[in-house]
């Protein structure tokens, strides 16, 4: 399996356990030639921008701990964006959902950090 199936098959399990949760899922894999977000989700009037980390095991550490300063940056560019091309007035924020081993399970979610 490709890192790029690998890649959307956590996405995919991502964006479901944001619906079970009551999280409407706008769009997946959003993309300009500057950046790209992985699930851009609304709820409650707020929209949620979801970098989703995979991590086949947890002997390096789970998908949370691969989100440096520098991949917020990028996160927070690529939202700003959005909203900006999306002409989005409400509010939003960063979250990310972690997703571990071979069965693609949600093992870690931060939407306020």
């Amino acid at each position: 399996m490709s890192t790029t199936s690998i890649g959307r098959q956590a996405e995919t399990k991502a964006a479901t356990y944001l619906t079970n949760l009551d999280y409407k899922v706008l769009v997946k894999n959003w993309r300009t030639r500057f950046c790209e977000i992985d699930i851009v989700a609304r709820k409650n009037n707020r929209v949620y921008f979801v970098e989703v980390k995979y991590r086949k095991s947890s002997d390096w550490g789970g998908g949370v701990d691969y989100i440096t300063s520098k991949k917020l940056k990028q996160m927070s560019f690529a939202a700003e964006l959005w909203v900006a091309s999306n002409n989005w007035q409400g509010d939003y924020q960063l979250a990310v959902i972690e997703v571990s081993g071979a069965d693609f399970e949600v093992t870690n979610i931060l939407i306020d950090f």
